[in-house]
């Protein structure tokens, strides 16, 4: 079985991150495995020139170097580990590896394009993504909307035993949030304060107190995204309010 049989083609390889490039590196390893021909089982051969030459061709450089950083990912993430009595280089594909590819949930991973890094804010890109990635949909909303909390208790500067619709409401007070930009009209200072708490209720605290089933990637997304807007109204609010006290000293 050839790598050319596995990956996409080169372009689309090198346009993934390594996380997405994983479950075609993952189910490679498992058939080659299952076929006994175990001797790409180490990451030195497995991105020699002459296995990878007749895929690559002249992107074999950044090729290896994608492969590589997959590997690496599937290392940590459990879906591959070292072999027992050989060398530290050579490894098998995990229990969990396996159980990735039996479920079919190659498929979530590669749902990760709907939540493209280079759109979200730094943190959920880092802490959020990769559980969406794994499928780990409850996980990913809850953290999702547990940083836009965190977010706003640090901008607002409230005390930590304030949490969930009370800090919102507290932060985006249409009267004295601290948040709150008083330039705007009244109605829209409190459909600010009525987005937040709502948003917080609805998609954080639910998931605080008891299992919630999320199962479609595309609603996660679009969760993940509003986590993501209410993330940016966070800065925007936080200058405004900031612009505005300097203004009035």
């Amino acid at each position: 079985m050839s790598v050319k049989d596995q990956f996409p083609s080169p372009d689309e390889a090198l346009a993934l991150e390594p996380e997405e490039l994983a479950p075609f590196l993952l189910k490679y390893l498992c058939k080659e495995e299952q076929t006994g021909s175990s001797s790409v089982l180490n990451l030195h051969n497995c991105t020699l020139h002459g296995n990878l030459q007749d895929y690559a061709g002249e992107k074999y450089n950044e090729i290896s170097k994608a492969i590589t950083e997959s590997w690496i990912w599937l290392e940590r993430e459990g879906m591959i580990a070292p072999k027992p009595g050989q060398d530290r280089q050579w490894v098998y594909v995990t229990n969990r590896g396996k159980r990735l590819l039996e479920s079919s949930d190659i498929g979530t991973y590669l749902k990760g394009n709907i939540l493209p890094v280079q759109v979200l804010d730094p943190v959920l890109a880092r802490k959020v993504r990769p559980l969406f990635i794994r499928g780990d949909y409850d996980t990913a909303v809850f953290q999702a909307f547990k940083e836009v909390e965190i977010r706003v208790r640090k901008a607002a500067s409230l005390p930590q035993e304030l949490v969930g619709i009370d800090l919102m409401r507290n932060a985006f007070n249409s009267d004295n949030g601290k948040l709150t930009d008083m330039s705007c009209i009244k109605a829209e200072r409190e459909a600010t304060s009525h987005l937040f708490a709502g948003a917080i209720g609805l998609f954080k605290n639910p998931s605080s107190h008891r299992d919630v089933d999320w199962q479609d990637p595309g609603e996660c997304a679009e969760l993940i995204y509003l986590a993501n807007h209410l993330l940016r109204l966070v800065e925007k609010h936080s200058v405004t309010t900031r612009s505005s006290s300097s203004l009035s000293q």
